[in-house]
């Protein structure tokens, strides 16, 4: 039987995540709920009427905490006016309380339509892009389906910054299709030289229900993949970026907010076809976590009365796996006593724990893998499956 713990319940930090669906067209690697526009125009209007609905149904599970963070995901959020992510985020704010200077961030892609509103996104009050670049290597993008090129991707980066943009993130992958180390290499240096204070560096992972799942291009092959790595990890230490997450890296004190909510098992809301939520409530003196989804589809989430697709509790004995799978993301893992406060339960009670300090694959204090076992967290992980 797994123990509840003894530690004072508390609920933790809460954020919010806003998931606007549709795109201009679905890239052959996405396998996010996202949906191209086609012929029919985006109901903007509606939609942002239903998300605020959306939020008033999910009110109850803020339990008076403000807002720490919002994430405006997609899709293509970009897609919306700087009219109707104003009348968003004052929607928000009328119904929730947030901290002073909370971090806001919009997904964007770097086209020039977008790019135009830019500016009225800033004065809406998001206060972080997030920008789709993916490559700057044009035959790269064309491969990946995506919309832009690299020139434009260079400008639409530059007009952030000289909008007064002081936080902006640049999505990178690599293992691209017929990719070389010299020209993974190359995107990294260019990525480096606009001089954001955050990138996201991932490898392209072939996802089912994806164009690229069912038909696989031809990948760079493991000792590429090896040396794309290390190359790229070396340009961005000498760069003075820092990994403080698997595939995130930013300058010195430029931790993206919201996500660091995310990997050390804090809660959000999510509102929006197809959003995901986490949410905890202390119930008869326990620790009670669950997870909130809404209806997928753009035209049901719309037009129901009631958006929600499923609520599920999280079993105690599945807490230790999500938990650790979130939180040993980080380069620097959490400190011991963050488990009893995000599950409830005893750290005791963890069983792998001790396992893998012996295989020196965890550290002796704290929550935390050892250089080893950031190497081969999968394993790591799968630990926690038995």
């Amino acid at each position: 039987m797994i123990q509840a713990s003894s530690t004072t319940l508390q609920l933790p930090p809460l954020s919010l995540y806003i998931h606007i669906p549709w795109c201009l067209q679905k890239c052959p690697y996405c396998d996010f709920n996202s949906h191209a526009v086609g012929a029919e125009s985006v109901p903007e209007q509606a939609y942002i009427e239903k998300l605020l609905a959306d939020l008033a149904m999910e009110q109850v599970w803020a339990q008076d905490r403000p807002l720490q963070s919002i994430f405006i995901g997609g899709g293509t959020p970009s897609l919306f006016s700087a009219e109707a992510i104003r009348q968003l985020l004052h929607g928000i704010r009328q119904q929730l309380v947030c901290v002073p200077d909370m971090e806001v961030t919009l997904e964007a892609n770097p086209g020039t339509f977008e790019v135009e509103r830019f500016a009225g996104f800033r004065e809406a009050g998001v206060n972080r892009l997030s920008v789709g670049v993916q490559s700057f290597d044009d035959s790269s993008l064309q491969r990946l389906g995506r919309v832009h090129n690299a020139g434009q991707a260079k400008t639409a980066i530059r007009a952030a910054k000289e909008l007064g943009f002081a936080h902006i993130n640049v999505d990178i992958m690599h293992g691209l299709p017929d990719q070389t180390l010299g020209m993974a290499k190359a995107d990294l240096e260019q990525a480096i030289d606009l001089a954001t204070d955050h990138l996201s560096w991932y490898q392209l992972t072939l996802e089912p229900n994806t164009l690229f799942h069912s038909q696989p291009p031809v990948l760079p092959n493991e000792d590429t993949l090896v040396d794309i790595q290390d190359t790229g990890q070396e340009l961005l230490q000498a760069a003075g970026f820092q990994q403080y997450e698997i595939s995130a890296w930013c300058q010195p004190g430029n931790v993206a907010q919201h996500n660091l909510n995310y990997w050390q098992f804090g809660d959000y809301l999510g509102i929006g076809a197809g959003a995901h939520g986490k949410v905890s409530s202390i119930q008869d003196g326990k620790l009670v976590i669950s997870r909130r989804v809404k209806l997928r589809q753009p035209k049901a989430y719309l037009h129901s009365i009631q958006p929600l697709a499923s609520h599920t509790t999280v079993a105690d004995k599945d807490l230790p796996l999500e938990f650790f799978m979130n939180v040993l993301r980080l380069r620097e893992g959490v400190a011991e006593h963050l488990y009893e406060q995000r599950t409830g339960l005893k750290l005791t009670n963890v069983v792998p724990l001790s396992r893998l300090r012996q295989r020196q694959l965890m550290v002796a204090e704290g929550l935390q893998t050892t250089p080893l076992g950031w190497r081969f967290l999968n394993e790591v992980l799968a630990d926690f499956e038995l």
